[in-house]
Protein backbone atom coordinates (compact mmCIF):
# COMPACT_ATOMS: atom_id res chain seq x y z
CA UNK A 1 0.00 0.00 0.00
CA UNK A 2 1.36 3.48 -0.41
CA UNK A 3 1.23 6.56 2.38
CA UNK A 4 1.58 9.95 2.00
CA UNK A 5 3.80 11.25 4.85
CA UNK A 6 3.52 15.36 4.62
CA UNK A 7 6.63 16.60 6.55
CA UNK A 8 6.72 20.14 8.85
CA UNK A 9 9.11 22.47 10.70
CA UNK A 10 12.34 20.63 11.62
CA UNK A 11 11.74 17.23 9.51
CA UNK A 12 10.49 19.54 6.25
CA UNK A 13 13.72 21.86 6.77
CA UNK A 14 15.93 18.21 7.12
CA UNK A 15 14.72 16.55 4.28
CA UNK A 16 14.46 19.33 2.00
CA UNK A 17 11.11 17.97 1.08
CA UNK A 18 7.28 18.66 1.53
CA UNK A 19 5.85 15.08 1.68
CA UNK A 20 6.80 12.09 0.06
CA UNK A 21 5.28 8.93 -0.55
CA UNK A 22 6.27 5.41 0.81
CA UNK A 23 5.28 1.68 -0.33
CA UNK A 24 4.34 -0.53 2.80
CA UNK A 25 3.18 -3.87 3.56
CA UNK A 26 -0.58 -3.62 4.05
CA UNK A 27 -0.91 -3.37 7.67
CA UNK A 28 1.94 -1.52 8.69
CA UNK A 29 1.85 0.88 11.19
CA UNK A 30 3.02 4.77 11.54
CA UNK A 31 5.85 3.38 13.09
CA UNK A 32 6.58 1.36 10.55
CA UNK A 33 5.98 4.10 8.28
CA UNK A 34 8.69 5.96 10.55
CA UNK A 35 11.29 3.79 10.54
CA UNK A 36 11.06 3.32 6.84
CA UNK A 37 11.49 7.41 6.01
CA UNK A 38 14.03 7.50 8.76
CA UNK A 39 16.48 4.48 6.61
CA UNK A 40 15.41 7.02 4.20
CA UNK A 41 16.63 10.11 5.75
CA UNK A 42 18.92 9.23 8.76
CA UNK A 43 19.47 12.90 9.26
CA UNK A 44 15.63 11.93 11.01
CA UNK A 45 16.78 8.99 12.84
CA UNK A 46 17.40 10.35 16.27
CA UNK A 47 13.97 12.38 15.85
CA UNK A 48 11.34 10.25 17.19
CA UNK A 49 11.25 10.37 20.86
CA UNK A 50 9.93 13.75 20.24
CA UNK A 51 7.31 13.26 17.53
CA UNK A 52 3.70 12.77 17.81
CA UNK A 53 1.67 11.11 14.72
CA UNK A 54 -1.38 11.91 13.27
CA UNK A 55 -3.18 9.88 10.62
CA UNK A 56 -5.99 11.35 8.58
CA UNK A 57 -5.68 14.60 10.52
CA UNK A 58 -6.43 12.53 14.24
CA UNK A 59 -3.69 12.32 16.22
CA UNK A 60 -2.70 8.47 16.87
CA UNK A 61 -0.84 6.14 18.64
CA UNK A 62 2.34 5.14 16.43
CA UNK A 63 1.13 1.22 16.94
CA UNK A 64 -2.10 1.92 15.12
CA UNK A 65 -2.27 0.22 11.76
CA UNK A 66 -2.19 2.42 8.86
CA UNK A 67 -4.99 2.31 6.49
CA UNK A 68 -4.25 2.14 2.78
CA UNK A 69 -4.02 5.64 1.14
CA UNK A 70 -3.45 7.27 4.59
CA UNK A 71 -2.06 10.84 4.75
CA UNK A 72 0.47 10.62 7.88
CA UNK A 73 1.65 13.51 9.37
CA UNK A 74 4.99 13.24 12.45
CA UNK A 75 4.06 15.81 14.20
CA UNK A 76 7.65 17.51 15.39
CA UNK A 77 7.49 19.71 18.69
CA UNK A 78 6.74 23.46 18.28
CA UNK A 79 8.32 26.28 20.42
CA UNK A 80 8.43 29.82 19.82
CA UNK A 81 5.91 32.83 20.61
Amino acid sequence: MVVRVRLFASLREATGKEFVELELPEGATAEEAWRRLAADHPILADRRRSLAVAVNRRYARFEEPLPPGAEVVFVPPVSGG
